[in-house]
């Protein structure tokens, strides 16, 4: 019997076949994934986002509709009261609006208290609300930081009434010798001169200013003290690994990064300021003298006007009166925040 040579018959391929299909030739690549097919230029849209982004259109939409509603309507009711007005709106510092069939009221010493008592609590609040969003967010410890933070905010949940009492009772005549000192050794200078208000009674715009910088002042160090903790910590890291100090660090980091917040939040205030009414209206004494541009003026503001005439609403055209003095509020704040979205577009790197 002689040996034959053992022949192995060809494997037969199958699914066990590496590489191949059932069924395909030995080394044939396997058949892809079918997947749906996308029209090119064309995204898949998901019901999430296409059910947000309506509603995000449609708050937006919402909004600029109710505005200039408001405006449509301030500007319906005031036209009636200004085509009785015997003088010019604008330029005027009368106000005499009890008989209607001789109506003289005008804007400017409104306006003018308005704007400088917005303006003297900003200045205030300013570099105040700068100086606690530095030290909260750079300086402070954690254990430091977070109570103060809270006690600051807590400042916004006070009513505007318990701060008029306050500034008032308390605050004026705590302030007057301060006052009086600044009249006496600074009148020269228009800010300090003497004003249509009574220094010594203290329903002033110096007093009335500084209780209003304290009821801006949560908002603004707010703003500011959340967009400073935004800062990236690779640009902190990378001063200090350059040597800088703690100063150097806020000074070329922190402060560049948050500026356009902290204008941002100062406006914020000062569309608050503008807008503030029950604590100006028991702080400010009016007065029948004309506005000289003094802190030591007396007289009202748009919106404590506004509340002190409310007793004039039962007829339609004496309300006009003052509805188009809160038409000029309404613009003044377009204004202010058309100023502000500048000034921070401007300051963008």
């Amino acid at each position: 019997m002689s040996d034959a040579p053992t022949q192995s018959a060809p494997a037969a391929p199958g699914s066990g076949d590496p590489g191949s299909g059932a069924g395909a030739p030995p080394g044939a690549p396997e058949a892809p994934i079918p997947t749906p097919s996308v029209p090119q230029g064309k995204s898949v849209v998901r019901p999430g986002d296409r059910i947000f982004t309506t509603l995000a259109k449609g708050s937006a939409i919402f909004i600029s509709v109710l505005i200039a509603a408001i405006g449509i309507f301030l500007v319906w009711r005031a036209v009636p009261a200004l085509q009785r007005n015997q003088v010019n709106f604008l330029t005027s510092r009368d106000w005499y609006t009890t008989d209607i069939n001789a109506m003289a009221f005008g804007v400017l010493d409104l306006l003018q208290v308005t704007v400088l008592v917005s303006l003297f609590a900003l200045v205030l609040a300013m570099p105040v609300a700068l100086g606690i969003a530095v030290f909260l967010t750079q300086y402070a410890p954690s254990k430091v930081a977070r109570p103060l933070a809270y006690a600051i905010d807590l400042l916004a949940a006070v009513p505007s009434i318990v701060y008029g009492l306050w500034g008032l009772l308390v605050f004026a005549p705590a302030i007057k010798p301060l006052a009086v000192w600044l009249n006496e050794n600074l009148g020269w200078f228009f800010l300090f001169s003497d004003g249509s208000g009574s220094i010594q009674g203290g329903g002033t715009i110096f007093t009335a200013g500084i209780v209003l910088a304290v009821m801006i002042l949560p908002i603004i160090t707010a703003v500011t003290r959340e967009v400073f903790s935004q800062t990236p910590v690779s640009h902190i890291e990378a001063a200090l690994a350059l040597g800088a100090t703690k100063w150097e660090v806020v000074k070329t980091t922190v402060l560049p990064f948050g500026k356009s917040g902290y204008i941002s939040g100062s406006m914020l205030g000062l569309g608050r300021a503008l807008g503030e009414t029950m604590a100006l209206y028991m702080i400010l004494r009016t007065t029948s003298q004309a506005a000289t541009w003094s802190l030591f003026d007396g007289g009202s503001t748009i919106a404590s006007k506004i509340a002190l005439g409310y007793a004039e609403f039962n007829n339609d055209i004496q309300a006009g009166a003052y509805i188009a003095a809160g038409l000029v509020l309404f613009v003044l704040t377009f204004v202010v925040n058309a100023a502000a979205r500048a000034a921070v577009a401007g300051k963008k790197d």
